[in-house]
């Protein structure tokens, strides 16, 4: 069985965590396989994915502690970028790395059960991107959040503007497809201009995100053919040539 599912229907993909039975914990290789698909969906024809689990006990229990993961990977603007709209659709217990892919989603749908989770100050750990929380809900519910751990139920994120629909348990998916479709009916160009300039332009972006992109830019440089063409032409004292790759 597969740990990461797509399910494509017409322009929508629906990319969905597939470890029920481990409340879709992420492990390391699930976040892999975020990243590949919609890194996949990115390059596609595809023109908007549904962000989701399988399941309604959770959307993620977060990182899985037996395997763990370099969750940025599967954070939407930060392990992949894309112009096109991605909609969470949540259900249940929403767990560290969880809100953090909730906090970076274009749009966010959660039934009445979930509620969103951040125990790391707890439990002595955190990979320090879920600061963009506070650029995305009132500073201080986001600094509670983070800080005491405090549950934040569907209903209270609706009201503060985190959470977009709120919908009765086990119809989540059903309205982010609804979203989708309607979404169908804008432009995409039109899309991909306003989500481009609220991301690189409004939204605050935090350290971590900045010291992510920075790595994935020099680890490029790092493997790509061209390092190894130069190196080589340096050794064998010969002008290089360089490809782009």
């Amino acid at each position: 069985m597969s740990i990461v599912t797509v399910e494509e229907r017409g322009p929508i993909s629906i990319i969905s965590i597939n470890r029920p039975d481990r409340l879709n914990a992420i492990s390391a290789g699930v976040a892999k396989e975020l990243q590949a698909a919609f890194q996949a969906f990115d390059a596609s024809a595809q023109r908007i994915a549904i962000y989701t689990a399988a399941g309604t006990r959770a959307f993620t229990a977060g990182a899985d502690v037996s395997d763990l993961p370099e969750l940025w990977r599967c954070i939407p603007n930060v392990g992949f970028k894309t112009d096109k709209p991605v909609i969470g659709a949540m259900s249940g217990w929403c767990v560290g790395g969880g809100v953090v892919i909730a906090t970076m989603c274009d749009l966010l749908v959660a039934s009445e059960s979930t509620q969103f989770y951040y125990p790391e100050a707890k439990l002595g750990l955190t990979g320090g991107l879920i600061s963009a929380l506070a650029g995305r809900m009132p500073h201080k519910l986001a600094m509670e959040v983070m800080l005491l751990g405090t549950k934040l139920p569907a209903r209270r994120a609706y009201e503060v503007g985190f959470v977009n629909r709120v919908t009765p348990d086990g119809a989540h998916l059903d309205e982010a497809l609804a979203m989708a479709e309607a979404l169908l009916d804008a432009a995409p160009l039109v899309i991909a201009a306003l989500k481009r300039f609220v991301n690189e332009e409004i939204l605050p972006i935090g350290p971590v995100e900045r010291m992510v992109a920075t790595s994935q830019a020099i680890a490029k440089v790092r493997s790509s053919a061209d390092m190894q063409e130069g190196l080589a032409a340096f050794r064998e004292k010969r002008r290089p040539q360089f490809k782009g790759v």
